[in-house]
Order: C-alpha cells, then sequence, then structure tokens
C-alpha cells in the first residue's frame, strides 16, 4: 500500500474505513480518524487508484478503479477486526456506499457531503450541467480540461481557508486540479449509487453543511430517496463543503462515532477549542 495511507488503533473489535473524495488524499481523513480512533476504532484510510500524483495519473483511473482500492482496504481491515464500518467524503462516501451494496456485512455508513452534481452556490454554471458533462467529458481532448477548484475552497474556517490557498500547503498528495474526465466518472458513480439503492440497506449516517458552496443539501435528500436502509441527516450550520476538516469536524467525527457505536466516549480537552 502506498506510503500516503495510514492505518491505526488495530487490535481492537471495531474498524472505520476511511474513504477521501476525488482529487484528495487520506491525509485528508487524520482529524477525523483521530478522533474515530480515541474512541476506540481501528482506522485504515487507504490512497485511492489514480491519487496521489498528478492529472495524467488521476485520468488513467475511473471509479471502478477507485471502488477497487477501497474494496481491497475493505478486504484487509475485515480480516483484523470483527465489525467494519466505512466513512468517506463525497467520492469517499459513495464508494463507500458501493461496498455496503457488495458487502452486507458492514454495520453502517457515514457520508459527507454527498454529491450528486456539483450545484453549490459557488459553482460555476457550467459544472451544473452534468447531463451535457456526461455526454462530451470522456471524449479524449475534453477529457483532459481540468480547473481549479474556486476560492474558498470548500473551507468556512478562514485560517483552513488561507493555508489551502498556498500551494506549499496543500494536503500532501492531493491533487489542485480536478479534470473533467474525473469529473465524468464523479457522475457516473452517483448513478450507480441510485441504481444500487435498493440493495443498500445499511443504516447511513449522512452529513451535509447547510452553505455548501459545492455541493446544495438537496444531494443529502436525493440520497436518502435513493437508500433502501435506514438514514439520517446531520445538517451543519457552520461549516462548508469540506465537514470532515472545516469548523464542526469533531462534532463529524462524535456523531459518526456513536452512530457505529463507540467502544469509547470522546471527550474534549484543553487545547481543543470547542465547535460551534
Amino acid at each position: 500500500m502506498n506510503d500516503l495511507s495510514f492505518r491505526g488503533g488495530l487490535g481492537v473489535r471495531k474498524g472505520v474505513l476511511l474513504l477521501h473524495g476525488l482529487t484528495g488524499a487520506p491525509a485528508e481523513m487524520r482529524l477525523v480518524g483521530r478522533r474515530l480512533s480515541r474512541a476506540g476504532f481501528a482506522i485504515h484510510a487507504p490512497l485511492l487508484a489514480g491519487h496521489g500524483g498528478s492529472v495524467s495519473d488521476l485520468l488513467r483511473t475511473g471509479w471502478r478503479d477507485w471502488l477497487a482500492t477501497a474494496r481491497e482496504a475493505f478486504h484487509e481491515l475485515a480480516g483484523e477486526v470483527d465489525e467494519v464500518y466505512v466513512a468517506g467524503i463525497c467520492v469517499g462516501g459513495a464508494l463507500g456506499l458501493a461496498l455496503c451494496a457488495e458487502f452486507p456485512q458492514i454495520r453502517g455508513a457515514a457520508v459527507y457531503s454527498m454529491t450528486f452534481e456539483y450545484d453549490g452556490w459557488n459553482m460555476p454554471r457550467w459544472a451544473t450541467a452534468a447531463p451535457l458533462i456526461q455526454l462530451v467529458a470522456h471524449l479524449p481532448l475534453i477529457r483532459r480540461i481540468a480547473f481549479n477548484e474556486p476560492y474558498p475552497y470548500g473551507l468556512k474556517d478562514l485560517r483552513l481557508r488561507e493555508m489551502a490557498s498556498r500551494p506549499d500547503a496543500l494536503i500532501e498528495g492531493a491533487i489542485d486540479r480536478l479534470p473533467l474526465g474525473a469529473l465524468y466518472d464523479m457522475y457516473r458513480l452517483g448513478r450507480r449509487i441510485e441504481q444500487l439503492g435498493p440493495r443498500i440497506v445499511t443504516p447511513t449516517l449522512i452529513v451535509h453543511a447547510d452553505e455548501d458552496d459545492m455541493s446544495h443539501p438537496r444531494n443529502a435528500e436525493r440520497l436518502v430517496a435513493a437508500l433502501a436502509g435506514p438514514s439520517e441527516i446531520l445538517r451543519l450550520d457552520d461549516s462548508y463543503h469540506m465537514v470532515h476538516v472545516d469548523r464542526q469536524h469533531r462534532r463529524v467525527a462524535d456523531r459518526t462515532a456513536a452512530f457505529f457505536g463507540a467502544p469509547l466516549a470522546v471527550r474534549a480537552t484543553a487545547s481543543e477549542p470547542v465547535d460551534a
């Protein structure tokens, strides 16, 4: 496994597979992962296929390759714990649900900022044209067209936002441009989740920010409608798209831990600011 992946807390009964987002990397899952580990879970955050390198590397893969990585990591974790749970951001959350359809023994899922469409308040109009993109984005020349994620980078926290604006402060392994070919595969994955919905009976926690700049909260409601199993939505009032690292990431992690039946209670330390 690539050294950008990370693991922790092995030797316990419950484990969580943490899946990063499109163009992201495992490091973005560390804040949530650290808190889950403190709650008594083993954690495993793999680097998805095509990620951790260049745009060209990413374009050589598609959603089935990303799912294959997640599947391999699931088998690794399942061989070490009694109960497996999955949590992921955006594409990572969708991949986790695809695993749930394939492996009904997964006990629970958490999906952060589900994105069927890039239709948040800060998205350019062309990014919301999903049907058109799906018609042309796979074409050889068009699929290589890439765009930078617009400011504020999915972050409401000003300090994190300014850090994200500096190239040398990006999450290790993250790709700073999104090619249309990868966006095409993201949309295809979303449609696949809707097709699989009747087979997904895993209890699912859906976390979405009211002010998500990339993915409107209607995406969360759309996911609820697609799933056959029980689900609940946690709406956040002080975060943007990157809920797992933004101002309320501790609330996200703690609710995830509770939803998964945390073996241990997580308590804030004196050095940790309290989420709003």
